[in-house]
This record gives C-alpha cells, sequence and structure tokens, in this order.
C-alpha cells in the first residue's frame, strides 16, 4: 500500500546505462512535482532531479546534469530517470516522491522513503 514504487535499479559496470521508473496510484499525481533522491551508504537522502508538474521543467544535482534525465508520463502516473555514463559514485537506493506544486527546494527535502531500489555501478 506504498503511495510510491521504485524499480529498475541493479548491478552495472561503469558507464552503461540504467533507466528508473516510480510509479504511483495517488490520483492527483499529475499536479504534484516529483524528484528523484539518492541515499549512498552512511550518508543522508540527497535531492538528484525534480520534474515539475505542468510545465515539465526538469532540475538536476551537479553530479547528475548532462548524464541524468528526468520525465514523466501523466496518463500512467510514472516518472523516470534515465542515467547515462554511470560512475561508482552514483551508487545508492533511489527513491522518488512528490514535492509539492513546484520543483523549487526539492534539494531540501525531507519526507517519508518507500523500498526505493537500489543502484550498484562496479567493475
Amino acid at each position: 500500500q506504498l503511495q510510491f514504487v521504485e524499480s529498475g535499479g541493479g548491478l552495472v559496470q561503469p558507464g552503461e546505462s540504467l533507466t528508473l521508473s516510480c510509479a504511483t496510484s495517488e490520483l492527483g499525481f499529475k499536479h504534484y512535482a516529483v524528484g528523484w533522491f539518492r541515499q549512498a551508504p552512511g550518508k543522508e537522502h540527497e535531492g538528484v532531479a525534480c520534474i515539475n508538474s505542468f510545465d515539465d521543467t526538469s532540475y538536476y544535482a551537479d553530479s547528475a546534469k548532462g548524464r541524468f534525465a528526468i520525465s514523466r508520463d501523466n496518463t500512467k502516473n510514472t516518472v523516470a530517470l534515465q542515467m547515462v555514463g554511470l560512475t561508482p559514485e552514483d551508487s545508492g537506493v533511489y527513491y522518488c516522491s512528490t514535492i509539492g506544486l513546484y520543483c523549487s527546494g526539492y534539494e531540501r527535502y525531507k519526507g517519508s522513503w518507500g523500498q526505493g531500489t537500489q543502484v550498484t555501478v562496479s567493475s
């Protein structure tokens, strides 16, 4: 009965790609901004990417710019995170969550998290 379900993670070698998916049964999903967050071992959750609701404007952490792409399909209540050129520093558990109406301040979001999906980049 979790509000968000993440999937698509796995073990990959450096330079490979992964696409993560976030799905929800929340009926008001399309009205809210959605962010992807990553938790590395021993660290707090950090914002990776965020996408607005209607205008689909996207935002990225410095570590993700140029390599990650966030997108959403409001007809399916899903948000994807395409990751290219993965490095070991990208490893961690990835979570998704609605932020609010806009992505502004998503980097500082503190909320409750679901199971997430594990991404491990190692040779």
